[in-house]
């Protein structure tokens, strides 16, 4: 058996990278498509309802898939640097990808406005970490501005090599499933990934898309028909930071889902193509939704994701209430990152532990407590 060492390897004829194109990678990609079994009888829903779980990537996010072609691409140009802005993920992901190609990696955060767990990986990895006063779009502004005057390559999803490798997780559903499903449901923040998946799914069935403005002058590659038809995309922001929703960027946009706190995404344009040539649509979660089902697929499915992951099933089961989806429907959700990311929002919302003295029977009597009843 063939040991499995990343995404671009397996898909080189599909991705622009020359077939001696050295990868770097982490053997990303790969991760599970996990039918939920216990929600849709909860919910009394006659679907079949599948989590793509990203958050087993090995920084625990999607964007992994997306950093080892945009990272590649620039150890191939030369590159002594990569920057980009973000707000957890992005940033623990190109110091990661980096540090594995040896090369700088500088990324900028809004100040108190990170998960920890996401902060610690960028610091760990040995990236320098700049702190702004201000938010994500402030740090996307800057981070444009700098690559203008410094020899820094930016791994935002506004390279459209980023784009490139996150479509990959549709050519993975498809080869999971033997199909389309008949909805694809994302969270919605910089808008790079749901326009990802389209052009994945697009590509699938030997079609161009709207979607990806920037595919002139790339090394071209095959699109390799896999399916016959493509799925509904659909888009879901926090009700703090939804501009696509809403019409109009967001100043100052807050969300417990730090992962999608963003008021002016720069694929913004490409994603309401996505979400129009699919027939999809945009809508929007409170925060009290999002952590209700982050948690309730926790304790129902023993999937553990960032509340920013939670917000495409919390969209699916709203919608799926309202008959915007139908029964016997088969629908995917991408859950873009793993719960471990942001603990301090899941201990806050979780049962404390229960402290006792180190004796039998004050264990027997806690776990009497709380044996489910027959």
């Amino acid at each position: 058996m063939a040991h499995y060492s990343g995404l671009i390897d397996k898909y080189r004829d599909r991705l622009p990278v020359a077939p001696g194109t050295r990868a770097v990678s982490l053997n990303e990609g790969a991760t599970p498509l996990i039918e939920l079994v216990n929600l849709p009888v909860l919910v009394r829903k006659k679907v079949r309802l599948y989590a793509k779980f990203e958050g087993l990537n090995p920084t625990g996010s999607f964007k992994d898939r997306g950093m080892t072609m945009a990272v590649t691409r620039a150890v191939e140009e030369g590159a002594r640097a990569i920057i980009c802005a973000s707000t957890g993920n992005t940033s623990a992901a190109a110091a990661a990808y980096a540090a594995r190609a040896g090369i700088a990696c500088f990324v900028l955060i809004p100040e108190g406005k990170i998960a920890l767990g996401k902060l610690s990986q960028a610091m760990m990895h040995g990236s320098v970490v700049i702190q702004i006063r201000g938010n994500f779009d402030d740090g996307m502004r800057l981070v444009q501005e700098v690559a203008r005057t410094t020899p820094v390559n930016i791994v935002n999803s506004i390279n459209p090599y980023r784009i490139q490798g996150q479509k990959t997780v549709a050519f993975e559903v498809i080869e999971a499933l033997g199909d389309v499903p008949d909805y694809h449901a994302l969270p919605v923040g910089n808008a790079g990934n749901i326009t990802a998946h389209w052009i994945g799914y697009s590509e699938s069935v030997g079609e161009k898309t709207e979607a990806l403005k920037a595919d002139a002058g790339m090394r071209q590659y095959k699109r390799k028909k896999i399916a016959k038809r493509r799925p509904i995309m659909l888009g879901y922001q926090a009700s703090g930071a939804a501009p696509i929703v809403r019409g109009r960027p967001v100043e100052n946009p807050e969300t417990v889902a730090t992962a999608i706190r963003i008021g002016n995404p720069v694929s913004w344009q490409q994603a309401v193509a996505a979400s129009h040539e699919s027939g999809g649509w945009f809508a929007e979660c409170t925060d009290e939704e999002i952590l209700h089902v982050q948690k309730l697929l926790a304790q129902t499915e023993g999937i553990f994701c960032e509340p920013a992951s939670a917000i495409a099933l919390a969209g699916v089961l709203k919608d799926l209430e309202l008959g915007k989806i139908g029964e016997g429907s088969i629908i995917v959700c991408t859950l873009t990152g793993h719960g471990l990311k942001d603990p301090d929002v899941a201990i806050a919302q979780s049962a404390q532990p229960v402290t006792v003295d180190a004796e039998l029977p004050a264990i027997e009597r806690v776990i009497r407590r709380h044996l489910p009843k027959t």
